[in-house]
């Protein structure tokens, strides 16, 4: 009889050491870091767009094209777009009634990548002035942001690591290896620059541009064992 109770205590005694030891082996700290660095916008994205109205949905297409071409060379023709750099978007033609007539609005647009985008403002002017209606943009970025988002995520480890150790030593605990480790990125362009389109003239003033800076922030979440 004595033998078997002793056998169920030494089972219970296990059982309930078991969780104990599990959470020990389970023991973790997670913490975050981040970190921001600066990038040069070395590209802007722009675009362009045709729209005129007229008596026939035919005219209004055809007169569209004529101008949409010509925006299309002028840009081809400025310095930093290369083959690629430029889409053409949706075409739309409506049906308009003003003033009790009938008329037909057709519009198309283009968007161009610049690499030198302190001649956004340049290549603006140029649009109007060959019968762009509507422009929008530019857009400043940086076209190679990894370089920099690299420099930043090991700066944000760093800052979670030292989290970390501090964190450790104050719970009387050692630092560990890391357990999992998960990293973002976030790029925040520059501020992009309106310009209203004007009426076709030879010499269209161009609009300021400067390219400036881009955010570039690396963010990192890791898990630490501790001991």
């Amino acid at each position: 009889m004595f033998r078997r109770i002793s056998v169920l205590s030494l089972l219970v005694s296990l059982a309930l050491l078991a969780p104990a030891s599990a959470s020990a082996l389970d023991r973790t700290i997670t913490v975050k870091g981040e970190a921001t660095k600066e990038a040069v916008n070395d590209a802007a994205e722009l675009h362009f767009s045709v729209s005129k109205e007229r008596k026939s949905k035919e005219a209004a297409l055809r007169v569209v094209a004529v101008r949409l071409r010509a925006v299309i060379a002028t840009i081809q023709a400025t310095p930093g777009v290369g083959p690629g750099d430029m889409t053409t978007g949706a075409i739309s033609v409506r049906k308009l009634t003003r003033n009790e007539k009938v008329l037909w609005r057709a519009a198309e647009g283009v968007t161009v990548v610049l690499h030198q985008p302190e001649r956004a403002g340049e290549l603006v002017g140029a649009a109007v002035a060959a019968g762009a209606t509507g422009t929008r943009g530019p857009t400043y970025f940086p076209s190679h942001p990894d370089t920099t988002y690299e420099e930043a995520l090991l700066v944000a480890f760093d800052q979670a690591k030292a989290k970390a150790t501090a964190l450790a030593a104050r719970a009387g605990a050692v630092l560990g290896p890391v357990l999992t480790i998960e990293e973002g990125m976030d790029v925040a362009a520059g501020e992009a620059l309106s310009a209203p389109a004007g009426s076709r003239k030879k010499k269209t003033p161009a609009p300021p541009s400067k390219p400036g800076t881009s955010t570039v922030t690396a963010t990192v979440r890791v898990v630490f064992a501790i001991e």
